[in-house]
């Protein structure tokens, strides 16, 4: 009887745990998507969505702001490139971000998610500060991103972009036909003499 149950068991065993990996591996490697439930507030006296804030970690975060829409990048200390594009309401900030590595190629280059910010004044006359989290595919919420907002420092999104986005090189054209051209406007004219 005891052989009979064990037998038994071994078989549920042996159905059940292939069907419990295989049923793990249809995710995709998706994880569960995590929603942060925040709340918009008041804007603080004095604040606005425009600047640039600081992480150690994420580096400066430049921000525009127009009317409601906010436009933002950062460059890492760690080597990569993010941008970010959201809407306010009051001191609530959510947004989409794309960030790619710098240099990497395949698909772990380049990431996307979303996320949130929500904006403070800790106390009276102290530096303003936005505190928030961001995560990948449809979260919006698990790793957390706090930043202090640099006073008198105005946001330029074109320098937190890495050199090789600038004037991208093209590898077009090397087999079209070419043909010169005469150079145009302001150089002196060369005549045979009579």
């Amino acid at each position: 009887m005891l052989a009979g149950t064990l037998r038994s068991f071994s078989l549920v065993l042996a159905i059940s745990v292939p069907l419990a990996l295989s049923t793990a591996g249809c995710s995709g490697g998706q994880k569960d998507v995590q929603t942060a439930d925040v709340k918009p507030g008041v804007m603080p006296p004095g604040g606005e969505w425009q600047g640039v804030y600081y992480n150690a970690h994420y580096g400066h975060l430049h921000m525009l702001a127009d009317g409601d829409s906010v436009n933002g990048a950062w460059k890492t200390p760690m080597g990569s490139f993010g941008e970010l594009h959201g809407k306010t309401d009051g001191n609530l900030l959510r947004y989409e971000w794309t960030e790619r590595r710098i240099g990497a190629v395949g698909a772990d280059a380049e990431k996307r998610g979303k996320g949130y910010f929500v904006y403070l004044e800790p106390k009276p006359g102290e530096a303003h500060e936005i505190h928030g989290e961001w995560g990948e595919g449809e979260s919006n919420a698990g790793h957390k991103w706090d930043a202090v907002k640099q006073k008198n420092v105005p946001p330029d999104l074109d320098s937190q972009r890495p050199d090789e986005y600038e004037g991208q090189v093209s590898g077009g054209g090397w087999d079209e036909e070419k043909t010169e051209e005469a150079p145009s406007g302001g150089g002196d004219e060369i005549t045979a003499p009579e």
